[in-house]
């Protein structure tokens, strides 16, 4: 009999392509699948809560596959021994056959670091800023983006989504030792989304731009207008939500 499990995973993802599968690249998606292939001997391919672009990291992101028999409690021992070591199983649970990593994620929440002080152990995990950014500022303008619900301003172009509408459930930014951190919380996201939401922050903490242009931005649906995408080593997915009823217990 055919049963569903999602794995808890994490990564740093500075040596892969992203998350999803693609010729003549190595993936995170890639090693897994890879990896529970030769240790359950038959062909998996695991479905992911959602793509990660090149470079990014997660804390915790969740991905499904099914199998037919019963998974042995060394299973995530042994997956950890086989991956590489910026790729670990965090946990293994089944959850009901019809429970989709993806489409059933009812929140995801993504962290971006910026430090200001050369340190070289933060290289390719957070993004070097050295520029001094007015986080009062920045902090004014955190309603206008609770407010919004299309945020094509802040999307790549042509990409294949239906809508580019999203719920943002919370927002912040915050300093903590030497690091600026964004936090964001939402029901989906936009390719390109939260670097570019980052970006045009920036600008406004250099005061490049004023509150009513940052309002404007958003408001043009017009992703010229917004600021530069800002490099893929800040950037984390945090965790994913999902409802306590697809969990078998």
């Amino acid at each position: 009999m055919i049963k569903r499990y999602f794995l808890e995973i994490a990564f740093d993802g500075t040596a892969y392509h992203g998350w999803q599968v693609q010729p003549n690249a190595d993936s995170v998606q890639d090693q897994i699948n890879i990896c529970l292939s030769k240790l359950l001997r038959t062909e998996i391919f695991v479905q992911g809560a959602g793509r990660t672009d090149s470079g990014v990291h997660a804390r915790q992101t969740y991905a499904h596959f099914d199998f037919e028999n019963t998974i042995a409690e060394d299973f995530v021992n042994r997956c950890n021994s086989f991956l590489p070591n910026d790729i670990q199983i965090v946990g293994c649970s089944q959850v009901e056959l019809e429970s989709h990593s993806r489409f059933d994620a009812i929140s995801r929440t993504y962290e971006y670091f910026i430090f200001n002080s050369k340190n070289p152990f933060y290289i390719n995990k957070a993004f070097y800023f050295y520029k001094q950014l007015n986080l009062d500022l920045m902090n004014q303008a955190i309603p206008y983006l609770m407010e919004c619900s299309d945020f094509t301003s802040f999307s790549k172009s042509n990409t294949q989504t239906k809508t580019n509408n999203c719920k943002i459930f919370s927002l912040d930014w915050k300093e903590k030792d030497e690091m600026l951190i964004f936090e964001i919380k939402a029901d989906r996201f936009l390719r390109n989304m939260v670097r570019s939401i980052v970006g045009t922050f920036i600008e406004l903490g250099l005061e490049k731009i004023t509150l009513s242009e940052f309002k404007q931005i958003i408001e043009s649906r017009d992703r010229t207008r917004a600021g530069f995408s800002v490099p893929a080593c800040g950037l984390y997915l945090k965790n994913v939500d999902y409802p306590q009823d697809i969990w078998i217990k």
